[in-house]
């Protein structure tokens, strides 16, 4: 069991790394203390190492879920980490604008809205131009 557990925690952080990319994954971890470590390593084989390892979908359909989740449950926080991640998923702006129109029908426009506003300003920061 425990190399199932080491196996998925280190898939895990490998594919962590190839969608949020290097820095983001060593500021995550350069700001881990013993408090949160269970937490982290929770997420890094949960989400990264089952759920974003598995190739059922691509990482674009990925993104474009994860983006639209966020949006539809007011978690708006992590967006902006998210569209900068489609730079290596391959969900290209007009797929997430896609995905937050299906947020604005299904879950509320106030919501699509606002994520719309965040991928603008993490676009333009990024230097994509819409």
């Amino acid at each position: 069991m425990e190399s199932d557990v080491t196996n998925r925690y280190d898939a895990g952080m490998q594919t962590r790394r190839q969608v949020l990319g290097d820095a983001h994954v060593e500021r995550a971890e350069a700001t881990k203390v013993a408090f949160d470590a269970p937490f982290q390593t929770m997420i890094t084989e949960g989400a990264w190492g089952t759920l974003w390892s598995d190739d059922t979908i691509t990482r674009r359909e990925r993104s474009m879920l994860t983006l639209a989740i966020l949006a539809a449950t007011g978690n708006f926080d992590e967006i902006p980490m998210h569209i900068r991640a489609t730079q290596n998923t391959g969900a290209a702006p007009q797929d997430v604008l896609q995905a937050f129109m299906h947020v604005a029908v299904y879950a509320g426009v106030p919501a699509a809205n606002h994520a719309i506003k965040l991928a603008k300003q993490t676009y333009a920061e990024l230097g994509i131009e819409l």
